[in-house]
């Protein structure tokens, strides 16, 4: 019964409607800070850029849907720094903007020689 259960709640996950959906996140109207709402715009934008027409070669494909995966990791680092006040966080950040950044210019450059 958990093995279907699970099967179930994989192929629902899964399906591209569900897959691509994330209405439902969204805070209502009047509780979104200007944190909230960068964090809205940047997520609808990563989204957005991640929305590619497949190549059917599955290394180019996944650099290239993680070339804006790795933006929007990027961008949402930049506004917790702007709004956020825990020097954790901060930190961590900090780290992940420099990591993300050095794998989009690897990625972006592997694209260059690799992608048709």
């Amino acid at each position: 019964m958990k093995t279907r259960l699970l099967v179930a709640t994989i192929a629902l996950l899964t399906t591209p409607a569900m897959a691509q959906d994330h209405s439902g996140h969204a805070m209502p109207a009047g509780q979104a800070g200007s944190s909230t709402q960068a964090y809205t715009a940047a997520n609808a934008r990563m989204h957005q850029e991640m929305m590619l027409q497949f190549t059917g070669d599955a290394d180019i494909d996944f650099i290239r849907g993680m070339i804006p995966h790795h933006r929007g990791a990027v961008e949402m680092a930049e506004i917790v720094l702007a709004h956020g006040t825990d020097p954790e966080v901060r930190a961590l950040a900090e780290s992940i903007i420099g990591e993300q950044e050095a794998e989009i210019a690897w990625m972006e450059q592997w694209l260059a020689a690799n992608a048709p």
